[in-house]
């Protein structure tokens, strides 16, 4: 052996094993490319993005890890999609489920993601933030002016 040789295994390395892949047809409707990264919740991608997203719930690309597809505007392109793994809770995105993926534990959801998909979520990952309310210069809370 030589410093710095690679010593490589005769058998393929498999991705992902055990996890159940779906393929999805995905249009970009817009008319800018939209890149997606390998570990983002794929239901929760830009809308500019036709696809099922109920199907695309609690997953993501089958790619590897630090890698990203692009999808150019008017194309589209069949991508693969596997569970998320781990605890199954997803936070920030843009802010749709906020929770547990798991139906059992997250009830009430199917009506915020309908009216998520369609952009009509008021406090979505991205709007501007609210504006600080006016308060006396004795309260001393640790809220921020």
């Amino acid at each position: 052996m030589q410093p710095g040789e690679y010593v490589l295994a005769s058998d393929p390395v498999v991705c992902n094993p055990g996890r159940e892949a779906i393929e999805l047809e995905v249009l970009n409707r817009g008319d800018r490319p939209i890149q997606v990264g390998s570990h983002f919740h794929f239901a929760e991608t830009n809308r500019a993005l036709d696809f099922d997203r109920e199907a695309a719930l609690g997953r993501r690309l089958d790619i590897p890890a630090g890698t990203a597809v692009r999808l150019e505007p008017g194309d589209s392109t069949t991508v693969k999609l596997i569970p998320l793994g781990g605890d199954r809770v997803v936070h920030g995105f843009r802010d749709l489920v906020d929770g547990r993926l798991d139906p059992q534990e997250a009830a009430d959801v199917s009506q915020i993601r309908s009216e998520d998909y369609s952009g009509n979520r008021r406090h979505a990952a991205g709007d501007a933030p609210q504006p600080l309310r006016e308060r006396a210069e004795t309260d001393y809370s640790n809220e921020t002016r």
